[in-house]
């Protein structure tokens, strides 16, 4: 099985499953960080080259950065320059409007030194508010750094349309637009897929199996009503309610389970492979503590959806009710459902 790639930018490509790392940080319980270290080695040898983390995930780049060490102690210099890592620049909310060169560098040069290189392969710029003044000034900050090495790639997270349209349209080079979609969430679709085939910004798609939900595992189950036991799945149950509720989710999973019977895959496999099959999408990222699922989440590489799975699937998303907006909107409300379960200040210098 080989895994797909696609190039993000002239002399840049990327496996087109990313391995997350948002499961390795605080909030989701316990990690063991050797294992999860040691089984880092498992996804580079099936060709997922390509990690994603951020500057507010706890631990997550120091560990990216032991792991490199690894790789080059144990198989050379050579084969730590195939692992790609896509990391993010995200200052605190309580810091918009006043961040400055000099924020901005230590943020980066923090980073730098957690992942033990003299050049991140891809910054991931976000904006908690876009009521806060300096979001493009900001970015123009990233782009002088990427113009004296330390950055080779410039993309963006979260942003809705007119904001990514603005960065654009501001010179700064945005490659990508990490985003979350599935077949739960298709706010992409409002605006942002139509921009990103306009103006050669790509789509890389989280929460793809909304933290899990899309499994096996939830098919038949009784609905949750507390004991979710991370953010995670507090997160994507919301989505699930704004999908149109649980009775409605069932019917997808039972869906995506008798397409994945048919074609000898897992329903993770089915729900992964009809996002990577949508325009204008560079890859899913899919998030593991560790790689006891990589096998089942690889059977997207070998599955070919056809026009009856495909039309299996649209006859239940016709009753999709949202979630609805532009990318993140619902997110940013910070009194709002989505709002209050995220955390804003996580990136103190």
């Amino acid at each position: 099985m080989t895994v797909e790639r696609y190039a993000l930018a002239r002399g840049y490509d990327t496996s087109r499953m990313i391995r997350g790392g948002w499961q390795l940080s605080g909030g989701h319980g316990d990690v063991d960080r050797a294992r999860a270290i040691d089984d880092m080695f498992a996804f580079i040898d099936q060709g997922v080259t390509n990690f994603d983390c951020a500057d507010i995930y706890t631990g997550v780049e120091d560990m990216y950065g032991a792991f490199r060490e690894r790789l080059i102690n144990t198989r050379g210099v050579e084969a730590a320059r195939a692992f790609k890592v896509h990391t993010k620049f995200v200052p605190d909310w309580e810091d918009l409007g006043r961040i400055d060169r000099r924020y901005v560098a230590a943020i980066i040069d923090r980073s730098l030194q957690r992942l033990r290189v003299d050049q991140l392969d891809l910054v991931q710029f976000h904006w908690w508010n876009y009521s806060a003044p300096g979001m493009i000034e900001t970015a123009l900050l990233l782009q002088d750094l990427q113009r004296e090495g330390k950055i080779a790639h410039l993309a963006g997270t979260n942003f809705d349309t007119p904001r990514s349209k603005a960065l654009l349209d501001a010179g700064v080079p945005l490659v990508s637009m990490q985003v979350q979609s599935s077949l739960l969430d298709a706010r992409a679709e409002n605006g942002l897929v139509a921009l990103g085939r306009k103006r050669n910004m790509a789509l890389l798609c989280y929460g793809t199996l909304a933290g899990g939900f899309l499994s096996e595992a939830w098919l038949g189950k009784a609905e949750p009503t507390d004991g979710l036991v991370n953010r995670s799945l507090i997160k994507y149950k919301l989505i699930i309610d704004d999908f149109g509720g649980w009775d409605l989710f069932q019917d997808l999973l039972t869906t995506l389970s008798t397409i994945a019977t048919k074609h000898g895959v897992t329903i993770p496999a089915v729900a992964t492979r009809w996002i990577l099959d949508q325009p204008n999408v560079a890859a899913v990222i899919v998030g593991a503590r560790y790689a006891h699922h990589l096998d089942g989440a690889l059977g997207m590489f070998k599955l070919t959806l056809d026009d009856l799975d495909r039309a299996a699937i649209a006859g239940v998303l016709t009753r999709r009710q949202g979630p609805t907006g532009d990318t993140f909107e619902l997110e940013r409300d910070r009194e709002g459902r989505h709002g209050r379960i995220m955390k804003y200040n996580l990136n103190k210098v």
